[in-house]
């Protein structure tokens, strides 16, 4: 799949109209079939089970009338709902969360069944005839109907109490944590082609990459947030074109029209266009889009964790146990970033350096995750405690010692912070008790 009809992949999964309109043309062929079958058959429900078959004209027609109506109102009462959902999420814990519900599955299957219900009864109510001259009533597709629209009962109820379930904090935080731990899954290790072993090869890759002269800068011709980098695609051009592919900007980053999004190199100071496919050739393996995902970008992942714990920690809502809750859940996501190796910079086809990767680093994911929520508890010990404790947690995963000193960074700042901030001695010494009991088991 190209990086275009992946994008465009992904905007259908989080529209609200998609999977509606395919359980829409499903309940067409439906109707179809089931009308069908009523007129070429040689079997009769009515005769055989007049109780479930023999309504008749008018009293079939009267009923799928009455099915298609109360379908109706309830896809309408399904989107009001959603709307309203949304609405109160947004206002409640962050905007940047509304995508987790306009792609939620439960939702967009749910409204299509009532819409679909509808167009099911009125195609069947369309070919019911009653005259003297032509009397058809297509009996299975009416009780199909029927056995639809009870169906539609149980939906109803299975709806509402999704979307209560949905509107807890668990279930927000946790469906952000379980979509961002499968993108750390899918991005860690990085198989982007092969890693520069040799210390001195990889030595003069660097000093080669760090010169400024020799670069073609390749521009975007348009505006929005770096969504996905086809990876593969991107090494096979470089070693197809014998050039060397520098990424300037950071999954995630907004880009401008102009912006410079690569930097290709090569035996030439400018390379001439005609000769190889760059710059529209190279520019088929990015997605530039509207808003940030979390496909290829742990840190938006995190980014909203941040922001539910920011928005509780706000005067105006004030809830310190759902900053806590996002702030256990960061802790638990940055555990999975401490367990993974973080690819280098460089990665050759196995010969030659081909592309230089600019991605987060664990202390950048560090910071996103805890400098924000630290200023942000300002004289709430609950919240610095627990801070700790997430920070310890991370502790206790790492697979380097190089991200030691990173942690323990942040727990001196937040233990500097918390003595500035709190107001009694109460408080202070209980995040200096829970900091001694911490540090010993700290190495």
């Amino acid at each position: 799949m190209t990086t275009h009809l992946r994008q465009y992949w992904q905007q259908l999964r989080e529209s609200l109209w998609f999977v509606p309109g395919l359980l829409v043309l499903t309940s067409f062929v439906l109707a179809y079939c089931l009308v069908e079958f009523d007129a070429h058959t040689s079997w009769h429900g009515e005769k055989q089970f007049p109780l479930l078959f023999g309504t008749g004209a008018e009293g079939a027609r009267a009923m799928l009338g009455a099915i298609a109506g109360s379908m109706l109102t309830v896809a309408t009462l399904a989107f009001s709902l959603t709307l309203s959902t949304i609405s109160q999420v947004s206002n409640q814990y962050s905007p940047r969360v509304l995508r987790n519900f306009m792609r939620d599955r439960v939702n967009q299957v749910v409204m299509g069944y009532f819409v679909g219900v509808f167009a099911y009864c009125l195609i069947v109510l369309g070919t019911i005839r009653g005259t003297d001259e032509v009397k058809f009533v297509p009996s299975t597709a009416v009780l199909a109907g029927l056995i639809l629209a009870l169906g539609g009962v149980a939906a109803l109820i299975f709806f509402i109490h999704h979307i209560a379930e949905s509107l807890q904090t668990g279930t927000i935080v946790q469906r952000i944590f379980h979509e961002t731990g499968k993108a750390i899954v899918d991005l860690f290790p990085d198989q982007f082609g092969e890693p520069i072993d040799d210390p001195q090869k990889a030595e003069a890759a660097l000093r080669y990459a760090d010169e400024q002269r020799g670069w073609y800068p390749v521009k975007t011709k348009q505006s929005g947030y770096l969504q996905l980098i086809n990876t593969d695609g991107l090494l096979r051009w470089a070693t197809k074109n014998r050039v060397v592919i520098r990424i300037e900007k950071e999954m995630g980053a907004f880009v401008g029209e102009g912006t410079v999004l690569f930097s290709v190199r090569s035996g030439m100071e400018r390379p001439d266009p005609e000769e190889v496919d760059w710059p529209d050739g190279l520019m088929e393996y990015v997605s530039i889009g509207r808003h940030r995902n979390v496909e290829q970008d742990v840190g938006f992942g995190i980014q909203q964790l941040v922001d539910i714990a920011l928005k509780a920690l706000s005067p105006g809502i004030n809830d310190t146990t759902t900053a806590i809750m996002a702030v256990d859940y960061l802790g638990a996501i940055c555990e999975q970033l401490a367990k993974r190796e973080f690819p280098t910079r460089l990665r050759s086809d196995g010969q030659h350096l081909r592309v230089l990767v600019r991605s987060a680093a664990f202390a950048d994911y560090i910071r996103l995750a805890f400098d924000l929520p630290r200023i942000n508890a300002k004289g709430n010990h609950a919240v610095q405690r627990r801070l700790l404790r997430a920070l310890a947690l991370i502790n206790e995963a790492v697979c380097s010692a190089d991200h030691k000193p990173i942690l323990r960074e942040q727990v001196n700042m937040l233990v500097q912070y918390a003595d500035q901030t709190l107001t009694t001695d109460y408080e202070k010494r209980q995040v200096r008790e829970l900091y001694a009991n911490l540090i010993e088991t700290w190495s």
